[in-house]
């Protein structure tokens, strides 16, 4: 049995970690609700955009598809792995890893697979096996739609100048503080809409349907990749919440264990010096 000096130490240590993770709990609470309210906010609009430009593509002849649409053979695939660039949230930046790892283990065996990798943490990993074609993490320090514009941007390029035949995009999608579901989501090319049609609305389109596809389209994609990394962004406050709720629990059940052994071992030392002291007045009296 460890002595009572040391066991006191324990249990300021334990209860000095209880307090940091609570604070970190409280402030990753502050944060989520923040940004569960930015990607609720979005998600009608990301919707119907997507929507409009299915609805639209579907009445459109072949010879007019856009040159995002373009299917080819697929021997050069770009991943944009969106994770954080903290850790102290679960398994919220090992599940993208094993997503990515899945897609090139399963999927796209034997074809090229780079990355663009959006946090630092599927960074540092990834680096190690795989081609990092640009490592955008800083966009967390300032996450706008402007800025995300201009990653869209220069993943558009990447796909129309032949540099990749198809570009995916794996984050972890928010669903509430305690779930996130890894998602896997094609970006480039456009992904062809079956079935859809436009008879249950009756657009009048000002310019023509393929100038406003021409524009819809970037817009669309662009809002896409935008969505995806506020998604991973809520997750990511809501896994680290998550994790430091359990981390305080966990830490308030090993400080109670642990008073309770100091508590037993000062009463065993108490009792081994009454007896002590019993027997050295029995000695003298004798």
């Amino acid at each position: 049995m460890a002595n009572l000096k040391e066991l006191r130490n324990r249990i300021t240590s334990v209860s000095s970690t209880m307090q940091i993770t609570s604070a970190m709990k409280m402030v990753s609470a502050a944060k989520l609700n923040k940004a569960q309210q930015a990607i609720t906010a979005m998600r009608p609009y990301s919707d119907k955009l997507t929507e409009l430009l299915q609805s639209l593509s579907a009445s459109l002849e072949g010879d007019s598809a856009s040159d995002y649409a373009e299917q080819r053979e697929v021997n050069k695939v770009l991943v944009v792995a969106i994770a954080s660039n903290r850790g102290l949230a679960g398994a919220f930046n090992t599940n993208i890893v094993k997503g990515v790892r899945a897609l090139y283990e399963n999927v796209y065996v034997g074809k090229q697979v780079d990355f663009v990798t959006i946090g630092k943490k599927v960074n540092d990993v990834v680096s190690k096996t795989h081609t990092v074609v640009a490592n955008k993490s800083e966009v967390f320090d300032d996450l706008t739609f402007a800025n995300v514009a201009i990653i869209a941007e220069e993943l558009m390029t990447l796909f129309t100048s032949g540099s990749y035949d198809k570009i995916m995009i794996v984050y972890n999608k928010f669903k509430n503080a305690a779930t996130q579901d890894v998602t896997t989501e094609q970006f480039l090319p456009i992904v062809p809409v079956k079935n859809a049609t436009t008879t249950n609305v009756d657009y009048i389109f000002e310019p023509s349907k393929e100038e406003i596809v021409e524009q819809l389209i970037p817009k669309s994609l662009k809002t896409q990749l935008y969505k995806a990394i506020r998604d991973s962004f809520a997750s990511e406050h809501g896994a680290r919440m998550t994790a430091m709720h359990k981390a305080t629990d966990n830490a308030t059940e090993l400080r109670d264990a642990l008073k309770l052994q100091y508590n037993k071992a000062r009463q065993a030392a108490i009792t081994n010096e009454i007896l002590e002291i019993v027997g050295g007045a029995e000695a003298l009296n004798n």
